[in-house]
């Protein structure tokens, strides 16, 4: 949709949720009844700011975001009735649906956006949604239905619109206690949540989308492993996987069950605490630039399904360069060099753990490759398997010295990067405050900054992708698809989300 378009407003112009459906039967021709859906993990919180990648069975089902995109990532309204970007790209003011309610039984207004702006504005409360914050000044709540978001100076419209999508409002009267108990307007409501075993979520009987959602009620069971829920899908128990591995989808959509796969990829992220040990050495962290052996991951733990990448950045993010790919490509002899620039004894350089996330096999596989890589540099360090909580919260507060872990955002505006925890510029759980690589930040801010020509933007990125290989805090190695879903035959009706997330409303029961 052309900029000029929605500056003006989006009035007249409002593109229906078959706009974001896969192909397949729609929402108006299917049949409701109970979904049974297999997913791999329990659920961390019911905060939709958390945006963990096991929460996102959850987020799309218990609340709706200001705006959305399609899979081809023109935005589309959704909470957001219109918006309207001012002529010199310092606000945005947003008209809310007079039509929805919260699951409480309250009313959308503008306060209540306004209540959810305070909390991803608050840097222990915001989350992920925090970093996306950081360009947005203040706000003003225009009337109940109208608020004008305003900036600390001009901001690029795509970022502003990420910004709108990646907001799901949440109900005042829940804000505090959100985490234990969802709060939202969203398509269903919360049933029952046994830990580690499964969580019930039914229709919301209130929910504005017309003849949404289809089916009565879901269950989403928690599997610990991906292969005990592929065998729950082939023996009928579930109609869904939701977050199947890449060798397990592709064996089953070889076996004829159907394989969806969304827009919204995650970037393999080789994570590295720079505060502790070797790592807080320059030249030895660029050293690991070389010793990804990105091809040999790709294959081994996401069956070819991506693409090999040295920055964090999905081929359709416009600070995607190639060139990088073949600069940073596996190379022992460069790795020995750097590492030999470090000084550090070769003690001190084996003298960390790579942790390991033991419930997730890609992840194990590739900490095994890398471990066997490394050993051919002479750097012999061990692997620190943990699972499920345990390794979550060591992830999300920084008590490892390496680790892999996947990155979102990667094909939206650069600046969402900062969402993750290894990327965020300020309050960053694992590197600190002050953040340790200045250089990054400046880039970073410099890329939020900058609204003019492709070629300013482009020296921009071009900078900010400098910056990341010489900080060398996180090592891309490849992208793969998460919330990968396999299906039964007879369901249908699948949403694409930009984030891949699971979105539930639309699905049914072929006649």
């Amino acid at each position: 949709m052309p900029s000029r378009l929605r500056r003006l407003g989006l009035s007249g112009l409002l593109l229906g949720a078959a706009a974001l459906l896969a192909p397949g039967a729609s929402a108006a021709d299917l049949k409701g009844g109970k979904l049974r859906v297999a997913i791999i993990g329990d659920m961390t919180n019911f905060d939709p700011m958390q945006f963990s990648t096991v929460n996102f069975p959850l987020i799309k089902n218990l609340y709706d975001s200001l705006i959305e995109y399609t899979p081809d990532g023109k935005a589309v309204p959704s909470l957001a009735s219109d918006w309207k970007i001012a002529p010199d790209a310092t606000s945005v003011t947003v008209t809310l649906r007079k039509d929805v309610k919260f699951q409480s039984g309250a009313p959308l207004t503008a306060d209540a956006v306004a209540a959810t702006l305070k909390k991803g504005a608050d840097p222990q409360k915001g989350k992920n949604v925090y970093a996306t914050m950081s360009f947005v000044k203040d706000w003003t709540v225009v009337d109940p239905q109208t608020i004008r978001l305003n900036f600390n100076g001009p901001a690029p419209e795509r970022q502003v619109t990420d910004l709108l999508q990646f907001l799901s409002v949440i109900d005042p009267a829940g804000i505090d206690t959100v985490e234990a108990k969802p709060a939202g307007a969203g398509p269903f409501t919360l049933g029952e949540r046994v830990v580690g075993q499964r969580i019930v979520l039914k229709k919301n009987p209130a929910y504005w989308r017309d003849k949404e959602p289809v089916v009565d009620e879901v269950t989403l069971t928690v599997f610990t492993e991906d292969a005990a829920a592929s065998a729950a899908l082939e023996s009928g128990a579930v109609d869904m996987v939701y977050g199947s591995t890449a060798r397990s989808a592709v064996r089953l959509r070889d076996a004829g069950y159907q394989l969806i796969q969304g827009p919204g990829p995650l970037v393999q992220v080789f994570r590295i605490n720079s505060t502790r040990g070797p790592f807080k050495n320059a030249k030895f962290r660029q050293a690991f630039n070389y010793l990804m052996d990105r091809q040999a991951i790709l294959r081994a733990g996401y069956a070819g399904l991506g693409e090999v990448v040295a920055l964090p950045w999905a081929p359709a993010s416009p600070a995607f360069d190639k060139s990088y790919n073949q600069a940073y490509a596996f190379n022992i002899d460069k790795a020995k060099a750097l590492l030999a620039e470090s000084g550090l004894p070769a003690a001190e350089m084996s003298n960390w753990k790579l942790l390991v996330n033991g419930s997730d096999e890609p992840s194990v596989l590739i900490s095994q490759i890398v471990q066997g890589s490394l050993a051919k540099a002479g750097i012999n360090t061990q692997l620190d398997v943990q699972q499920g909580a345990e390794f979550i919260d060591a992830l999300l507060k920084g008590r490892f010295d390496a680790v892999f872990g996947g990155v979102g955002n990667v094909q939206k505006f650069p600046t969402r990067v900062a969402t993750n925890s290894i990327y965020r510029t300020s309050n960053n759980p694992i590197l600190g405050t002050p953040h340790p690589h200045p250089e990054y930040v400046a880039a970073i801010d410099k890329v939020g900054t900058t609204t003019g020509s492709g070629d300013q933007l482009k020296a921009a990125y071009d900078a900010l992708n400098k910056s990341m290989v010489e900080a060398a805090f996180a090592i891309p190695t490849n992208t793969y698809d998460t919330g990968l879903t396999l299906a039964a035959k007879n369901v249908s009706g699948f949403t694409l989300d930009i984030d891949n997330m699971l979105v539930l409303r639309t699905v049914g029961f072929k006649p």
